[in-house]
């Protein structure tokens, strides 16, 4: 087809949604430029996701790293601002709700150039969240959202975006369908943990919300302290830095966790599947264990993806040192629900090529 898309990603949930999409959009002929701001720069939180994922090498590593929110966001949309530049696409598609998925949809913007937004139209209602800023932003920025349920329609048509939005599906599920299969076939991580399926807690916390209020992170350490099974911990930078940096690190010498590494997307898919439950702020972490009918337990105070409240697999406890250990002592399975139909990578492509052939 011989038109020029540039795919803009910097963080790991963004690798995973990528990595469906982009093999649908090269299949049809798209000349597809990637460009990686360095959002995650560690090799444990980009590398080995663009190897296990099957993605391209990135065309472009703006190699930004950390910073606070306005640097780090000024330095992407200088950086990307020049590749646009050069590479004058027609489409510039970004993902989910991060400081890259900000500047990419500013750069665009700026210049003129058809912006896709995936994963649009989502909202916690709550601006202290820097994501819920960021998704306000580019959706009002993009010329076509493609919105991952109905309540994302609804939430853009409340702020008065109807044209451009395409219901679609949720790319994730795409890639954890696919990665699923082939993380049963290679991924050795219960072994080598030395762990039996279904008789561990798999426990995940990289949110400011969490990792950057005392209070918040005290509370959900103590709480895992008191927890019934142990809990395995792939532990974020992040977070790593702010324990040390709160003198919270007696709380991880308890035998109740398990600290490790942060672990590639195959040995992060066997970990949830195989959970007796997950304890998370991550949004994606939610909706795959939602997809892979694994109760989730949601340390924080709201979250975008109500679906997997309604049926029942995930319950808001915030970081409520009662309601974590409440909804440790009754966890329980949701509703069964059906996802045949939640393949999204192939009515994106249809999208794009109706939107800018």
């Amino acid at each position: 087809m011989g038109l020029n898309i540039v795919s803009i990603v910097g963080a790991r949930p963004q690798f995973i949604k990528l990595a469906p999409l982009s093999k649908v959009l090269r299949e049809e002929g798209f000349k597809e430029t990637i460009v990686h701001t360095g959002q995650h720069y560690d090799d444990n939180m980009s590398d080995i996701f663009f190897k296990e994922l099957e993605i391209p090498e990135p065309d472009y590593n703006l190699g930004i790293g950390s910073g606070s929110h306005g640097e780090q966001t000024g330095k992407m949309l200088i950086a990307i601002e020049e590749v646009l530049m050069k590479r004058k696409p027609d489409l510039v598609i970004v993902y989910g709700d991060t400081n890259s998925t900000l500047a990419g949809a500013l750069a665009s913007s700026k210049l003129h150039i058809k912006l896709a937004h995936v994963e649009a139209g989502l909202r916690s209602f709550n601006k202290m969240m820097p994501e819920e800023i960021n998704r306000i932003v580019t959706d009002h920025l993009s010329d076509i959202l493609f919105c991952p349920t109905e309540t994302a329609v609804k939430n853009l048509e409340k702020e008065g975006i109807t044209k451009g939005v395409y219901l679609v599906g949720d790319i994730m599920f795409d890639a954890l369908m696919y990665f699923s299969r082939m993380s049963e076939e290679k991924s050795k991580i219960l072994q080598n943990l030395k762990l039996n399926p279904k008789e561990y807690y798999l426990l995940t916390i990289h949110r400011a919300e969490n990792t950057d209020n005392y209070d918040r992170l005290k509370n959900i350490l103590l709480a895992i302290a008191q927890f019934r099974r142990k809990a395995v911990f792939p532990i974020h930078p992040r977070t790593r830095s702010r324990i040390k940096e709160f003198n919270l690190d007696k709380y991880l010498d308890n035998e109740n966790i398990l600290l490790i590494d942060p672990v590639g997307y195959l040995d992060m898919i066997s970990l949830e599947k195989n959970a007796f439950a997950i304890f998370t702020d991550s949004g994606g972490v939610q909706k795959e264990a939602f997809w892979l009918r694994v109760p989730c337990i949601t340390l924080r105070d709201e979250t975008e993806w109500i679906e997997t409240v309604k049926y029942g697999w995930n319950t808001l406890v915030g970081a409520n040192i009662e309601k974590i250990l409440e909804a440790e002592r009754n966890i329980k399975e949701g509703d069964y629900v059906d996802f045949s139909d939640y393949y999204s990578a192939p009515k994106m492509k249809e999208v794009v090529i109706k939107e800018i052939s």
